[in-house]
């Protein structure tokens, strides 16, 4: 039993941060959260925008 409930929790979680990142990707936010100064893909994630 207590497997069981220890699935959906983790399963809960899973569920929340996917609706977490579809409703980010939908207001515009970025998905990766980090600064793309130093990212290798910020020209791909952002287009020609100035980066930080």
């Amino acid at each position: 039993m207590a497997t069981f409930i220890i699935a959906l929790i983790v399963l809960a979680v899973v569920i929340l941060a996917i609706w977490q990142l579809r409703k980010d990707k939908k207001a515009g936010k970025s998905l990766c959260g980090g600064k793309c100064s130093n990212c290798p893909n910020g020209g791909l994630c952002h287009g020609n925008e100035k980066h930080e």
